[in-house]
Order: structure tokens, then sequence, then C-alpha cells
């Protein structure tokens, strides 16, 4: 998977929004004026990663898994977000469901009206 696929990725979700409040050279995806993915467009040593909200329970099975999942980027000490480099072990539809799987994350922490108008939207 390349940035420009991993970007369309994103996209495809329904409602989203693209954004850069960190500044040029990082790409934030949103729902509901919630983040649930972020990428830096020119990340050191050119490893490219997508960072993403992911349940915790399942962010340490992933971890364990594969080297190509750490703790995410910028997001602190925190089992909730977790990077995911795109050049590494992590096959490229896994990496297509977790973002999903962040959507969905970000969907199931919002009030129940914001969920149910979330899902009419859909």
């Amino acid at each position: 998977m390349n940035l420009e696929e991993l970007r369309n990725h994103c996209l495809a979700i329904k409602n989203v929004e693209e954004c850069s409040p960190f500044g040029d050279d990082v790409v934030v995806y949103k729902i509901m004026n919630k983040m649930f993915a972020y990428f830096p467009l020119n990340p050191k040593e050119n490893e490219h990663f997508i960072v993403m909200k992911c349940d915790p329970e399942k962010t340490i099975e992933l971890r364990e898994r594969y080297e190509g999942i750490t703790k995410g980027y910028y997001a602190g000490n925190t089992l909730m977000w977790n990077s995911v480099y795109i050049q590494k072990d992590v096959p490229d539809k896994l990496i297509v469901e977790l973002i999903e799987h962040s959507v969905e994350e970000v969907v199931k922490k919002l009030s129940k009206d914001k969920q149910k108008e979330y899902r009419d939207m859909l």
C-alpha cells in the first residue's frame, strides 16, 4: 500500500472530513468532528505509517502479532492508538479493516444521539 491508496481508503469512509489541523505535513481524518486517523506526509526515515484508534484488547494482540504495529506516534502512552506501518508486515487488507475499526471505535464513543445521526447519514 502507498500513501495515495491509504488516503483513498480513508476518504471512502462516509461523511469523512480530511484536514490538516497540525500543519501541512500531517493529514487528519475525522467523522462527526472526531479524529479517527492521521498520518505524516514526510515521516522520518521514510517509513510511512497511519495512526488509528483501536480497541485496547485488540491493540495488544495486534502489537504482539505484527512488527509493523506499534504504539500510536504522538498519541502518548496509550493502548487506544496504534501506528500501522504500511510498508512492513501488515497486510493491506488488515490496514483497510483497521481503518473501519477505528471509525467504529470513534462512533461508539459518541453520544447516542450523535451515533444515530452518524448512522442515519450512511
